[in-house]
């Protein structure tokens, strides 16, 4: 697998000649400058590619950026809204001048409104790190007594209901905002500047939207870009839902196997494909990592390997959990890896082009000079080169192992 790293630009406190000396072979970048649905040009993407082909040392091989993450599927494509179809157009028009530039991957999610959610960004660890944490005892909280969501009772039981309001009345004013700040966080920075009312009228657009219609929309989605990406000799690749549940009352349509199978079934063509987010799926008790690369590998075309606990309270089907050392945690890492390089060998037999699988270490605990270190919520330095070092190690012994 191609090791690479998610680097969120100019603006992203960590250098890409830090990268060269963390080892990393490839890097995953987005425009985050440009608005869901708008075009991103050609001019635009060369001036990033350059950033990142330069950033390194004069005497190091020049890194290059190999994945998109990510291109966005804009509120009105997922709504199938005013303006959808202009910004389908607009995706495949960005779509060309990707694939014009050489980048071959490109990842993107369909979760409404917010993307990954979190309570607290910066979690205190037992060994004096932090990591991002997700407490549903918090959110239940935000959910029920900030933002007052109508019918927001109806997903938790009572007695969790109670829990929660207590909770809320023990929250100062600041460790309101705080929450609410966190919860919208999403892309990092992207959107903690909404307030609850404006919160409250991107939920409303979802009022009538169930996960059935919500999936036909990705569906009508992938039957329009998927075939021009086929073209274009590009691999999409869908992230899963993260957490892989319900929040908010909003639809969720990427959070199983099941839900991949569908989707991978209904636009039957090899650029519709998978970002295995082994942190996101492994939220839920049910997800088989191992099981789901053999069943659906031949489609995985990038990973993010990361470990998530699951950790009290939850509620139905919904629970806590936390961003875990990445060999460690519910996920069993080393055996999706194992996985991942028997599905490289199977490609590599059949002749495939995309034999090569990108990787990065998805997310990371702030260790040692993270701590004193500004950085993107869940991408710091030092504890993503851990992860990706563990990582490493145990794709060598694999293929060392397949060597002897």
């Amino acid at each position: 697998m191609k090791q690479t790293w998610r680097w969120f630009g100019p603006h992203d406190t960590i250098g890409i000649h830090e990268l060269h000396q963390a080892g990393v072979q490839g890097v995953v970048s987005a425009l985050h400058h440009i608005k869901p649905g708008l075009v991103w040009s050609k001019e635009a993407i060369v001036e990033r590619q350059a950033m990142i082909s330069r950033g390194g040392p004069e005497s190091a091989t020049p890194i290059h950026w190999d994945v998109v993450e990510s291109l966005p599927v804009s509120e009105a494509i997922k709504l199938q809204s005013a303006d959808f179809k202009e910004h389908v157009a607009n995706y495949k028009t960005s779509l060309q001048n990707i694939a014009a530039s050489g980048i071959k991957t490109v990842c993107y999610n369909f979760m409404p409104v917010l993307d990954w959610t979190r309570t607290d960004l910066r979690r205190k660890l037992p060994h004096g790190g932090t990591a991002m944490w997700f407490d549903l005892l918090d959110f239940a909280a935000f959910d029920l007594f900030l933002l007052k969501r109508p019918g927001a009772s109806d997903d938790y039981d009572a007695d969790f209901c109670e829990r929660a309001r207590q909770r809320a009345s023990e929250l100062s004013d600041q460790e309101h905002q705080a929450l609410q700040q966190n919860i919208v966080a999403g892309l990092p920075g992207a959107n903690d500047t909404w307030t609850l009312d404006e919160i409250r009228v991107h939920l409303s657009s979802y009022q009538n939207v169930s996960a059935d219609t919500l999936r036909q929309h990705l569906i009508d989605f992938l039957s329009e870009v998927a075939p021009e990406a086929d073209r274009l000799g590009l691999r999409l690749c869908c992230h899963p839902d993260d957490p892989p549940f319900s929040l908010l009352g909003l639809p969720r349509v990427m959070s199983t196997e099941d839900d991949y199978r569908r989707v991978m079934e209904a636009v039957d063509i090899n650029a519709n494909g998978i970002t295995l987010c082994t942190g996101s799926l492994g939220v839920s008790p049910e997800f088989d990592g191992v099981g789901f690369v053999e069943r659906l590998g031949g489609r995985i075309h990038f990973a993010h390997l990361r470990s998530t606990m699951r950790v009290a309270p939850a509620n139905r089907a919904r629970t806590s959990f936390f961003e875990a050392a990445h060999l460690e945690g519910d996920i069993d890492i080393v055996g999706v890896v194992e996985a991942l390089l028997r599905e490289e060998k199977r490609r590599r037999a059949e002749g495939r082009d995309d034999h090569e699988i990108p990787m990065r270490p998805d997310h990371g605990q702030d260790l040692l000079s993270d701590l004193s270190i500004e950085s993107m919520p869940g991408y710091p330095l030092i504890g993503r080169m851990r992860g990706l070092a563990e990582l490493r190690g145990v794709m060598s012994a694999f293929e060392r192992k397949t060597r002897s």
